[in-house]
């Protein structure tokens, strides 16, 4: 038995170094980034990533682990897990400092003169996060059911009373979810959803006290105290949302109040998201998050920003600290807005700092100093140019910015990283193109004039 103990053990470590070969280790971090980057510039997913990280040969030769092998055998290779947990690990505040050295590379490379100006250009949009259109009646039931999935995994590892129904009462409650939202949302009858929805809060509250019985006398096993602690601290969790989706309920279908938006929420499971009208004339509503954006002449975004319960006309002052933080060199020569950035502040805020020309409409009544300066000529040329901005915010969406995919605040900010990331080296990937055609193109009339 100890021989076959030594060969499985010398085929794990040799699978092992596959995926990290011993020697390559200066490797592995930009192994990370490169399949980060792909993943969003393709706007894919982990399985067609690990296809790619494994049989791409363009790809791999990107990675740096295209030759490193002439057999098959020892041939590197990443798992699916390897993947997803490295690519993880890469954190907002890195990929911030990745984006400023590849925007003042592509600066290097497209401005003609060292002191040129930036021209930048601010707007924001609304990045959805991956959640279900929430009505009360569907985050109650969301609420309800991980409490049932909670239960279940308690179920796995020790005895609970008064759950061997569980199966039954998640089936009724369902039942009765369903029956409750077609009476609310298509019926006519005003007194049969009451009752309806009376059942269903009867159900909920059922539940409700069952969870809470398991809460105040939780389970002992012995060896598995972590496990169950998490499993109650995720069952409080969700019984305090069953509590709330309750409580809201009964007051908006039963008393008929209207609840305040600071006490809604629209996820369960993505906490942060938001409900964004973002004031346009069809009035289209979004669930997730706004994301400031600027960008300069040259298509650069140059800074960006995941606002928290925040709108536009709150960002000039910290938009404005951070552009004269990150490119202390680089001179102002305009930065534009749209209408929702205006303020008296915001306007004295950028009058005060070192900008050639402020582009910030005004709202409402104009007098006749704002109207003198909206009608300046330039004015007006870099006013029209500010609508190049929806291009690059167009492009940021195809690369992987129209929907997070990933869960938690934590790993929304990642992912907007990752994709400006993978947006900027587009951009710069394209201006390499243009200069390596260009040097071409004059080294063939070169020939053309010798030749003649």
């Amino acid at each position: 038995m100890s021989c076959w103990k030594k060969r499985y053990a010398a085929v794990k470590k040799r699978q092992a170094e596959k995926v990290c070969p011993p020697g390559r280790t200066d490797r592995d971090l930009w192994h990370i980034l490169v399949l980060a980057v792909v993943r969003h510039a393709l706007g894919t997913n982990w399985d067609r990533l690990e296809y790619l990280a494994n049989y791409d040969q363009l790809l791999r030769s990107i990675m740096g682990v295209h030759a490193t092998a002439f057999m098959e055998d020892e041939k590197i290779e990443f798992s699916y897990q390897t993947i997803l947990d490295n690519v993880s690990l890469i954190d907002e505040d890195l990929l911030w400092q990745i984006n400023l050295l590849v925007v003042d590379a592509g600066h290097k490379l497209v401005k003609k003169k060292e002191d040129e100006a930036l021209k930048l250009k601010t707007d924001s949009y609304a990045l959805e996060t991956d959640v279900h259109f929430p009505t009360d009646f569907n985050l109650l039931w969301d609420s309800s059911r991980k409490c049932f999935d909670m239960a279940e995994a308690l179920q796995k590892i020790a005895f609970l009373k008064g759950w061997r129904k569980i199966k039954s009462i998640r089936k009724t409650l369902k039942s009765q979810f369903r029956a409750t939202s077609q009476k609310v949302f298509k019926g006519k009858d005003e007194h049969q959803k009451k009752r309806f929805v009376r059942e269903y809060l009867r159900q909920a509250e059922m539940l409700e006290s069952k969870v809470e019985e398991v809460i105040k006398n939780p389970p002992i096993v012995v060896a598995k105290e972590v496990m169950v602690a998490a499993i109650i601290a995720q069952l409080m969790k969700y019984k305090n949302y069953v509590t709330k989706f309750t409580d809201q309920i009964e007051r908006r279908v039963l008393k008929g109040e209207t609840i305040p938006s600071e006490e809604k929420v629209f996820s369960i499971f993505e906490e942060h998201t938001e409900w964004l009208t973002k004031g346009k004339l069809n009035k289209k509503v979004e669930l997730g998050l706004l994301l400031l954006v600027t960008t300069d002449q040259y298509q650069f975004i140059v800074d960006y920003k995941v606002m928290e319960k925040q709108r536009d006309a709150a960002q000039v002052g910290g938009l404005c600290g951070r552009i004269k933080k990150n490119y202390p060199d680089d001179p102002i020569g305009s930065h534009s807005f749209d209408k929702g950035f205006w303020s008296k502040d915001n306007f004295a805020i950028l009058q005060e700092a070192d900008i050639e020309r402020v582009i910030l409409p005004k709202k409402g009544r104009h007098n006749k100093e704002d109207k003198k300066r909206e009608s300046d000529p330039e004015y007006k040329k870099l006013r029209n140019a500010h609508s190049a901005i929806e291009s690059n915010i167009n492009m940021l969406e195809h690369h992987g910015l129209n929907r997070c995919m990933d869960k938690g605040l934590h790993g929304c900010k990642r992912y907007v990283g990752l994709s400006v990331l993978a947006y900027n080296l587009h951009i710069f990937g394209n201006a390499l193109k243009a200069k390596a055609k260009a040097e071409e193109e004059r080294r063939k009339k070169q020939r053309l004039k010798v030749a003649a």
